[in-house]
């Protein structure tokens, strides 16, 4: 299984941003076809949320998603959790629950340029989903309005082509944004990060 343990950095100055969060995951969640969550992101107390998901690919996809709205230290714990489950992931403990705490702190540390970070029962495999995670999180990070906007759209149409005609622009001109967002790129290393978090999660 996969705690994520997220936590928002400067609410003292920014104020409460979790209901804006919540709403942000609920509409990704409502786009995934089915529930990604096996327990909802919600919040433990203060500003911190967590919730339990069991596919890494969601995991991969979450974690993206939470960089990319920015203001979140984000900890993923791979591992086991112990059953029966409580009713809620704040309220329910595993080695999994452990290891996303000591993520988050992990990922709220200043020297800290991309604030992800993963724990898991096998640590090699671990540090590897982290490396690869902290690199996708980089490129979304950094990518433009310009570059959301067609990768966004994307998501919605089966074509380039079809995109450009939504746009009202060359198909040349969607391929120039996907290039200079990396979207192929990044698209292509969710299953190695997926497979990565799954090792991490096996021990």
């Amino acid at each position: 299984m996969f705690v994520l343990t997220v936590d928002q950095k400067g609410s003292r100055r920014h104020g409460d941003a979790v209901p804006g969060l919540l709403d942000a995951v609920a509409a990704w969640g409502g786009r995934q076809g089915s529930d990604p969550f096996v327990l909802p992101l919600e919040r433990t107390v203060g500003d911190e949320v967590q919730g339990l998901l069991a596919d890494p690919r969601a995991v991969v996809e979450l974690a993206l998603l939470l960089q990319r709205i920015g203001g979140w230290s984000v900890g993923i714990g791979a591992g086991p959790v112990e059953e029966p489950l409580a009713g809620s992931a704040p309220e329910s403990a595993g080695q999994a629950f452990v290891l996303a705490r000591s993520a988050v702190e992990r990922a709220r540390g200043r020297s800290v340029s991309v604030p992800l970070a993963v724990d898991g029962a096998d640590p090699e495999a671990a540090e590897e989903a982290e490396a690869l995670l902290q690199l996708l999180a980089a490129v979304v990070r950094r990518r433009t309005e310009a570059g959301w906007e067609v990768v966004d759209l994307m998501a919605e149409v089966a074509t380039q082509r079809e995109a450009a005609e939504r746009l009202g622009v060359s198909a040349q001109a969607v391929s120039q944004r996907l290039d200079t967002a990396l979207w192929h790129e990044e698209q292509r290393l969710h299953p190695l990060a997926a497979r990565l978090l799954r090792e991490a999660e096996a021990g």
